[in-house]
């Protein structure tokens, strides 16, 4: 069903059809590499409130009744939460997270559970313990992390919208590789509480959809403070008009590493605004080659941290031992893949006496340098414009023994993670019939300036 959110709204409200026969419809199509687990009963009564709200004549949220997908690091109440981990196989969330309670506010319906890499730690949905997610444009190919099974639920027709969680480059990458739209919110604009946390100072909330529009609407639906996330903020928001902006494009984005026919691609759909009226100039973000290796400092670490909580005792996958420790050491190395066990060891070197300050702190440092780098660039330009990744989707397998090269992926996304602002990626065009993105970078709290962008090269069109 090629349905937009508002297309899907009228067509309830003029009764061309039910809640429950979309949701119906939606849930014949769930596939087992995208949904780890399909909520049917919990769907259908979702949708049977909505077509009572209508046949009384009552009005309607305009997320009513839209069928949607939840990244499984996102607590649903009574539905399995895993995280894609062995660790968290049988784990059923006992409260909604905040983002859940917004849209069951909004009346809105939750098909099920999509895949991810596990703990959201990666960037192709190979790392999830129950399978890899494939791309719905080439199934040899993955759809990107660690919200893969998001993106590729949205690009596949599997449901209207989805939410994702994006640590690293994780809604934006994989909407770029699955050819939609993601939306990395400003940090703090969106809840994280019922979040399973990966890096706590980096994880963001956001929408996966299908058009700029669509983002609005769930961006709209979820934002805002929640006395449960004490960095959740009001923020306050900007004005939408971008007649006349300047855009900086940083020529640290389109450097070496960048596949050649993507920067041809991304630069062509920049000069589309120049073709309308808007001034493009080339900047420099000097400190933004050094965002992966800042990231891969921070985000493990805060990861040590977060997942000491799965220790076998509490709840969760636990292995018998002789003692304590053993208990510890089997239930962890069991319970958890390759690369979280890789990223926790990471995280406790970096934060060990005597690495901690030749680590941590310096990348705290070079991060606080990252968002002084935007700070100063958005003093002489309005968006900044970059590729949303070096390269179109990859091939299954190809990366997944490599970890340096996958670590790349994020190269584009990271350090917007690192600097707190929002950013967008939207489809524009294609290369070797695979989808590149477009990331439009804003100011924090600047959400609706780097939508309404977005709408924009919607409206001048998608060329490849």
């Amino acid at each position: 069903m090629n349905l937009t959110i508002t297309q899907a709204h009228k067509g309830l409200l003029e009764k061309k059809f039910s809640a429950v026969d979309l949701a119906k419809g939606f849930l014949e199509k769930a596939s087992k590499d995208v949904f780890l687990t399909v909520c049917s009963d919990l769907a259908l009564t979702q949708a049977k409130e909505t077509d009572q709200m209508i046949s009384q004549g009552k009005k309607i949220p305009l997320l009513a009744g839209i069928p949607s997908a939840i990244k499984d690091n996102i607590l649903v109440k009574g539905i399995r939460c895993t995280a894609a981990s062995k660790i968290l196989e049988n784990y059923v969330a006992p409260y909604d997270a905040t983002v859940i309670k917004k849209l069951k506010e909004n009346m809105g319906v939750f098909l099920g559970k999509t895949n991810l890499d596990e703990f959201a730690m990666g960037a192709s949905t190979e790392n999830s313990a129950f399978g890899t997610t494939k791309n719905p444009w080439d199934s040899k190919r993955v759809p990107g992390g660690s919200s893969g099974g998001s993106a590729a639920a949205v690009a596949s027709g599997q449901c209207l919208y989805a939410l994702g969680s994006d640590t690293g480059g994780s809604i934006r990458q994989p909407a770029s590789f699955c050819g939609v739209v993601g939306l990395k919110p400003t940090y703090g604009m969106v809840s994280r509480y019922g979040l399973i946390a990966f890096a706590s100072s980096l994880d963001q909330i956001g929408p996966i959809t299908k058009n700029v529009e669509d983002a609005r609407i769930v961006y709209q639906a979820i934002k805002g403070k929640d006395e449960m996330d004490s960095t959740s903020l009001k923020g306050v928001e900007k004005l939408k008009a971008i007649k006349n902006i300047k855009i900086g494009v940083p020529k640290e984005y389109f450097a070496e590493g960048i596949d050649p026919k993507v920067k041809e691609t991304v630069k062509k759909a920049i000069g589309k605004y120049a073709d309308h009226g808007c001034k493009v100039e080339e900047i420099s973000l000097p400190y933004s080659k050094y965002a992966i290796a800042a990231y891969y400092i921070i985000s493990p670490s805060e990861a040590s941290a977060n997942l000491a909580r799965y220790d076998g005792i509490r709840y969760g996958y636990s292995k018998k031992g002789k003692n304590l420790s053993e208990v510890y050491f089997q239930t962890r190395g069991k319970g958890f893949g390759e690369e979280v066990r890789r990223r926790i060891m990471i995280g406790v070197y970096a934060l060990s006496s005597g690495y901690y300050d030749a680590y941590y702190l310096r990348a705290q440092k070079v991060r606080t340098l990252i968002r002084q780098d935007f700070e100063k660039a958005f003093k002489k330009v309005d968006l900044i414009m970059t590729p949303t990744t070096p390269t179109p989707a990859f091939k299954i397998g190809d990366n997944i023994k490599d970890p340096l090269t996958m670590y790349l992926s994020d190269i584009c996304t990271a350090a917007v993670n690192l600097s707190g602002n929002p950013g967008l990626s939207v489809p524009c065009g294609k290369v070797d019939g695979l989808p590149v993105g477009l990331q439009i970078i804003g100011r924090p709290f600047e959400e609706e300036r780097i939508l309404e962008a977005g709408e924009l090269f919607e409206e001048y069109g998608q060329s490849n």
